[in-house]
């Protein structure tokens, strides 16, 4: 499989390039240096964050990797993380030909799941590592690694995502990674990366994450510099879609920016980190959490927040996409704080963008929570209509 890019992964993470025929315990134990990425290119400058989420992966210091990741090491484990989910989440689904797994059958999902729990509840398999083929090492960080896998029955690839609990306890997040795992289990989204499941042995806890094939979408930006307006709307307007279903379910992301976002086989959008994000009925939160960037005005003042914080993030996310660079970002932290609190929104001559696209941002980065655009207005906004995918505005979600 060549040209593999890597899912799930931060701005601050450096790909882990290289797969060959080494042995499992070497693929596993393998380590790069934090200045080269996968392509060989310089390391990544990392963006100013107000708090470290549980997912960002900041390498970390010399003790953040454990040692080779042997298929014995797999004993589950009574109290890693909740046990309610562990085990019952059934396999990947079986592989659709000629698809990346995402249109596979619900019958054929349910059928594997069924095979695996066996015929009652004291029957239930839990998963171990022995049943996945462990591919190239994907990236690396301060709570563990992600590699490529494959389900071994239903030769279905995931990305396996493997969390040092050493690391996990240290940095006191354990609550956060059952959160994360609470979320995203439950979401289902064309534009929501699935967590299919997860297991635990005696040092390491994993999550069986969808494969996101053609990787960070934060890397797509380096590379183009900025997005032209088409693609700019239909990303907008994807990642509304799936903001919309996930407020409906009274989950507030909270963390919306390029590093947690990733590309599909076929290059659709995808939210593939909820290490922030946050099951809250009662709609009101107060805790300071993202990216330093991307806050908006009520957690740089420690108001209470709600869903409107995600409403903020994405016209930070459409100016970034259109100009290259979020619309506050300034020299230092004090000075950033005070542009967003000012709502100080100024609009680049080059590139050249429409009026219409800055009518979309200035709606949507108001200092009001209550005066932000609906997401469903943003559906229905001129510059989304005129310029995005109609494929993925004709999608009922």
């Amino acid at each position: 499989m060549a040209s593999l890019a890597a899912p799930f992964l931060d701005k601050e993470n450096v790909g882990a390039g290289g797969g060959g025929k080494a042995a499992l315990d070497a693929r596993l134990g393998a380590k790069r240096a934090l200045d080269a990425g996968s392509d060989g290119a310089a390391g990544k400058v990392p963006r100013k964050s107000a708090l470290q989420p549980l997912s960002a992966n900041v390498v970390g210091s010399a003790g953040a990797a454990a040692g080779p990741l042997s298929a014995g090491d797999a004993k589950p484990e009574a109290a890693a993380v909740p046990h309610a989910h562990h085990g019952s989440m059934g396999p990947p689904p079986p592989r659709a030909a000629g698809t990346s797994g995402r249109g596979a059958s619900e019958a054929g999902a349910a059928a594997a799941s069924r095979e695996r729990s066996g015929s009652g509840a004291a029957a239930t398999r839990r998963w171990q590592l022995t049943d996945f083929d462990i591919g190239k090492p994907l990236g690396r960080g301060k709570f563990g690694n992600v590699y490529l896998a494959r389900e071994k029955k239903s030769k279905y690839i995931v990305a396996l995502k493997v969390l040092f609990k050493n690391q996990l306890q240290q940095s006191n997040v354990e609550h956060q990674l059952r959160r994360e795992i609470e979320i995203q289990s439950h979401l289902r989204h064309p534009n929501i990366l699935r967590l299919y499941g997860y297991f635990y042995d005696a040092t390491r806890v994993y999550l069986i994450l969808e494969y996101a094939a053609r990787g960070e979408l934060y890397k797509e930006l380096q590379r183009a510099g900025s997005f032209d307006e088409r693609r700019t709307a239909t990303y907008i307007a994807s990642l509304a879609k799936a903001l919309i279903y996930c407020h409906s379910k009274h989950v507030i992301h909270r963390d919306i920016k390029p590093e947690n976002l990733l590309l599909g086989l076929n290059g659709e959008l995808k939210i593939g980190d909820f290490g922030w994000s946050v099951h809250a009925p009662n709609s009101r939160r107060k805790t300071l959490c993202g990216t330093l960037d991307y806050l908006p005005p009520e957690m740089v003042e420690g108001s209470y927040h709600d869903a409107a914080v995600d409403v903020w993030s994405l016209g930070v996310l459409c100016y970034e996409f259109l100009y290259g660079q979020p619309p506050f970002e300034a020299a230092g932290h004090s000075e950033t704080y005070k542009r967003i609190l000012r709502v100080d929104l100024k609009f680049p001559a080059s590139p050249a963008r429409s009026d219409g696209a800055k009518d979309l941002i200035r709606k949507l980065l108001v200092k009001n929570p209550k005066d932000r655009m609906p997401l469903e207005q943003v559906l229905q906004h001129p510059w989304i209509t005129a310029n995005a995918d109609p494929a993925v505005l004709a999608r009922a979600t």
